[in-house]
């Protein structure tokens, strides 16, 4: 892979909190998705759903429900994408994972075996969102610090879906990035048995 894949991807990217005036097209959002739902999930149950959030009236909505250091951010960013899960996703694996029709029970049962399985997956798409956003060329700003219970009446008022963490995505304004943070060495997190 050449070092400016990987300098775009992982080396040299950033989360962005500034961003740029410039519109993030309805053709770029629909390839960003159809390069995420590709990326494996358990029993390919892609229980992620995003809510892309364009007007400042739907990011209005969304604005009560952020913590403080939060609200510039995410206010002033192009797109808001709020990473959600369907806690009923198993309902979906007739389709998904037509081969093996016993796994919708499988991951149905117990209840919180399907929140656990909806949330790792749904987490684990997320970190493919992002990567695939910056190989297109989004910068993009991931946040937790939102009331998930507060978001979730707003926007996903039947109570299915879940929200994860938000999104932001955009073109970042590279001159107010701070210096990238400390990183840990493999020596101290990693162990090869």
């Amino acid at each position: 892979m050449s070092k400016i894949f990987l300098d775009k991807l992982f080396l040299k990217a950033r989360s962005h909190y500034n961003w740029k005036k410039k519109e993030v097209k309805e053709k770029t959002l629909k390839d960003l998705y159809n390069l995420v739902k590709n990326c494996p999930t358990s029993a390919n149950s892609e229980p992620m759903r995003i809510l892309f959030l364009k007007s400042d009236k739907s990011k209005e909505r969304l604005r009560p429900h952020l913590s403080d250091g939060n609200v510039d951010k995410t206010m002033t960013a192009p797109i808001v994408a709020i990473i959600a899960y369907d806690s009923k996703f198993y309902n979906h694996l007739p389709k998904l994972f037509p081969h093996n029709p016993g796994m919708k029970k499988v991951l149905s049962n117990p209840p919180a075996k399907a929140e656990i399985t909806a949330f790792r997956n749904s987490t684990l798409q997320g970190g493919y969102f992002m990567i695939a956003a910056r190989a297109l060329g989004l910068d993009v700003g991931p946040m937790s610090g939102f009331n998930n219970s507060g978001v979730d009446k707003e926007f996903f008022s039947n109570g299915r879906f879940k929200s994860n963490f938000l999104c932001n995505l955009g073109y970042g304004d590279k001159s107010k990035l701070l210096n990238r943070l400390p990183r840990f060495k493999f020596s101290e997190v990693c162990k090869i048995l």
